[in-house]
C-alpha cells in the first residue's frame, strides 16, 4: 500500500520529553512533504498551542491540516480558516461544571487565548507551560464561560481521575466523547467528536482513502485514530492497551519513533538522516 498522509499527535508522540520536535524527526516529515505527502498534526491541544508545529514543519507551504482540541477544530494551515467546528454548549459546561464539583475534582476550559478556571492548581500550570496560554482565574467557572466551548478537562490526581473517567463515560457516554490524554487530563468534547471521526471528515474531503493514511499516537485520545487509519501506529511509550489496538508499534517518542515510521513506510527513496 503506498501512503499518502501521516497524522501525529504531539505530546509523547512527534515531540520529545522536552516538548521539541527532533532533528531527526523534523527531517524525515519535510522530506515526506517534499515528496508528496502530506503531514497533519492531530492533538487535544488547542489550536494557539499548536501553531508553532505547524509553522516549523511549514504546514502551510504543503497546504496541510491541524486538528486541534481532540478533533473538535480542523484549521487549513494555508489559510487560517476553520474546515469544521463543534463546540459544547454553556448549559452543557455548566453540568460538567456541577458533576467536576461532585466528584473533586477540578475544571478549566479555553476561551479565546486563555485557560480560564476557578482554582489554581498543579494541573492546569502543566497545561499552561504545554500550550504557551496564560491561565485566568475567575471567582466563578460559570463567570468565566459565556458562549460555547469546543472542549473541557477536568483534572486531577491519576488515580483518582481513572476512577471518575470510568464512573463518567457510563454516566455521560451517551451526551459526550469522554476520555483521558494524560494521566491527569480527562478531556470532554461533543459527543461524536474524536481524532478518528475528524479525521475521516477531512479525508472525505482531500479524497484521500483511509487505507492511504497512517496515524500515530502514545495515549488513550489516540485510540480512535489509531483504529481507523489503513496503518495504525502506538509508540513504544503509549501503555499496552493502545499498543494491543495499532497495527504496528515504533519506537519512542525520545528515540525518533516518528521519523523511524516516515521512513520505512512514506519516503520513496533511500533517506539518511543527517
Amino acid at each position: 500500500m503506498s501512503y499518502k498522509m501521516i497524522i501525529l499527535d504531539l505530546d509523547d508522540t512527534l515531540l520529545g520529553n522536552d516538548h521539541k520536535i527532533s532533528d531527526r524527526n523534523k527531517q524525515a516529515l519535510m522530506k515526506v512533504q517534499e515528496q508528496g505527502g502530506k503531514v497533519v498534526l492531530a492533538s487535544g491541544r488547542p489550536t494557539y498551542g499548536m501553531v508553532p508545529f505547524a509553522k516549523e514543519l511549514s504546514l502551510a507551504e504543503y497546504g496541510s491540516f491541524i486538528l486541534s482540541f481532540n478533533g473538535g477544530k480542523i484549521i487549513n494551515c494555508q489559510t487560517n480558516e476553520e474546515f469544521f467546528s463543534q463546540t459544547l454548549s454553556v448549559e452543557a459546561v455548566r453540568r460538567l461544571n456541577e458533576i467536576s464539583q461532585r466528584e473533586g475534582v477540578q475544571i478549566h476550559t479555553y476561551v479565546g487565548d486563555e485557560i480560564v478556571t476557578a482554582e489554581e492548581n498543579p494541573y492546569t500550570s502543566i497545561e499552561s507551560d504545554l500550550t504557551g496560554l496564560p491561565i485566568k482565574v475567575v471567582d466563578s467557572f460559570m463567570d468565566g464561560v459565556t458562549e460555547p466551548v469546543v472542549k473541557i478537562l477536568m483534572v486531577g490526581e491519576p488515580e483518582h481521575l481513572k476512577v471518575v473517567e470510568k464512573k463518567l463515560q457510563e454516566e455521560l457516554g451517551d451526551e459526550f466523547s469522554v476520555m483521558r490524554s494524560k494521566p491527569f487530563f480527562l478531556e470532554f468534547t461533543d459527543k461524536g467528536i474524536t481524532k478518528g471521526t475528524s479525521i475521516e471528515k477531512l479525508i472525505q474531503e482531500l479524497g484521500v482513502k483511509r487505507e492511504e493514511v497512517i496515524a500515530m499516537g502514545d495515549s488513550y485520545n489516540d485510540q480512535e485514530m489509531i483504529e481507523f487509519a489503513g496503518l495504525g501506529v502506538a509508540m513504544g511509550n503509549a501503555p499496552e492497551d493502545i499498543k494491543h489496538v495499532a497495527d504496528f508499534v515504533t519506537d519512542t517518542n525520545v528515540n525518533h519513533g516518528v521519523a523511524q515510521v516516515a521512513e520505512e513506510f512514506l519516503l520513496k527513496e533511500h533517506f539518511t538522516y543527517k
